[in-house]
């Protein structure tokens, strides 16, 4: 199952108290103050990881903190420091402060990461406060609280090439002809509930293809599942729309899906696309005022290979 949304809150570690002590070394008259400082409390970062490809690990569990610091000690002793939390999330992944209502960081390769939430600092001992008026200060400086953010994380996925098209266009049959994925495949609606990832190559080059489910009239508005999958196409390179060739009217089905995308985002209708006529073999003739740039078959392979050779050069 796709986890591609979930919201956590996440709190970074306190400070450590500053401590309040006294030298009392046997041979010393009128031993100071040497109260240590307490430690910094630990940061909450988030880490871009290729060892994971979903949120499902912020289902279960919403609420993350970082290690506090430790209080300081006698003899100028200084806390322990508070261990920093790690949160790993997927490439693609953006982090939104649901509060400020701000976008706080787009991961989008392995090793990047922000943090979101940074811990408090530690408090100043005793010893920092002794001065020619006050030779034994009782007081210290107490830890202070580290920050607490409540967080949105949404995946986008990351793909060369998006795969899109009303249902039955025979996105999933292709992206299974293409690569080694294996969607569920039927004759109705919405077989495909949630972003198919496949890997396909050509002439020693690689390329990562996404089946796009749930796409139809009202989809940018949150009809059918498409306005939850219309996000992952932000990442492709290249649009690949596929169009069904044995519909009664597929530039009708064409333009759907283009109104669609610029209502959702206009900047989805600048990025390259590559109009693919489907199902060529229940076909007796091609559509007639209808443009498109390759005619292929999935079933029988026609065009295939024509097919990824095109998106090859395209993505060069």
């Amino acid at each position: 199952m796709l986890v591609d949304e979930a919201k956590i809150k996440v709190r970074a570690g306190r400070g450590g108290n500053g401590a309040i002590s006294f030298r009392h070394e046997k041979y010393v008259a009128r031993g100071g103050p040497d109260g240590g400082d307490g430690g910094d409390g630990g940061d909450v970062i988030i880490k871009c990881s290729e060892d994971i490809h979903t949120l499902s690990d912020y289902l279960r569990i919403k609420e993350f903190k970082a290690e506090s610091g430790r209080n300081g000690a006698k003899a100028r002793r200084t806390g322990k420091s508070g261990e920093d939390l790690f949160l790993k999330v997927p490439p693609g992944t953006t982090v939104f402060d649901l509060k400020e209502q701000k976008l706080i960081a787009d991961l989008k390769c392995k090793g990047e990461e922000t943090v979101v939430a940074k811990g408090g600092r530690g408090g100043w001992g005793n010893v920092h406060f002794k001065n020619a008026t006050n030779q034994a200060p009782r007081f210290a400086r107490p830890g202070t609280p580290g920050e607490q953010l409540d967080l949105k994380l949404e995946l986008k996925l990351i793909a060369d090439v998006g795969i899109i098209g009303l249902p039955n266009a025979g996105k999933s049959t292709l992206i299974s002809t293409i690569s080694s994925a294996r969607p569920k495949i039927a004759d109705y609606p919405f077989t495909t509930l949630e972003p198919c990832l496949g890997v396909s190559g050509y002439a020693g080059k690689q390329f990562v293809a996404c089946d796009i489910p749930g796409l139809i009239e009202g989809a940018s508005k949150g009809k059918g599942l498409g306005h939850k999958f219309l996000k992952h196409i932000a990442r492709t390179r290249i649009i690949l729309h596929l169009v069904d060739g044995t519909s009664k009217n597929p530039k009708t089905d064409y333009l759907t899906i283009r109104k669609e995308l610029a209502n959702f985002s206009p900047e989805l209708t600048q990025k390259k696309e590559l109009v693919v006529l489907s199902k060529t073999d229940l076909v007796k003739q091609k559509p007639k005022g209808f443009k498109f740039d390759l005619a292929i078959s999935a079933a029988t392979g026609e065009g295939i290979k024509e097919l990824i050779s095109r998106i090859s050069k395209e993505l060069d």
